[in-house]
């Protein structure tokens, strides 16, 4: 169920969106909210920069956790003007934002020729059967890094 504050929000997203398209970006926007505050925005700004990682929700997040002056928003909502792909998805669980609010569907970015629904799927197989060979290397070293970090006394707990 929407409330008014979730349509206000969501028509900025939308209208971040739109916007970028006309500067030259992809079809995205999103905005982090506490509060019933804006405190980020993000527009899918791929192209313009040469980064695949740069989707709206994520630069909206990484701005939100500059303003933030941490990587957690818990507390916050996403609004967003199409529905996260994995990546971003990823990035939402891993920021601990509260709510996700977003409009058109990764059916409706499909139709616009933005489809990741491959990707969904290559996630729920086991690495050794993904399209992208990957491999699994160097086992008895694969603890080094996580052994440093468990001794490690002044680490940031995520």
């Amino acid at each position: 169920m929407s409330t008014e504050p979730d349509r206000r929000f969501m028509q900025i997203a939308i209208s971040l969106a739109v916007e970028n398209v006309e500067r030259g970006g992809g079809p995205f926007g999103a905005i982090v909210v506490s509060n019933d505050e804006i405190i980020a925005r993000g527009a899918n700004r791929v192209t313009a920069s040469h980064d695949p990682t740069a989707h709206a929700e994520v630069m909206a997040i990484r701005a939100a956790c500059e303003s933030v002056g941490h990587f957690e928003l818990s507390g916050c909502t996403l609004y967003t003007s199409c529905e996260p792909c994995p990546m971003c998805l990823g990035a939402i669980y891993w920021s601990r934002l509260d709510r996700v609010v977003y409009a058109a569907t990764r059916n409706d970015a499909a139709q616009a020729g933005f489809d990741d629904d491959h990707i969904y799927r290559e996630i729920e197989k086991p690495p050794s059967d993904r399209q992208l060979p990957m491999q699994h290397v160097a086992p008895e070293l694969a603890s080094r890094p996580f052994e440093a970090w468990s001794d490690f006394e002044d680490r940031m707990e995520y």
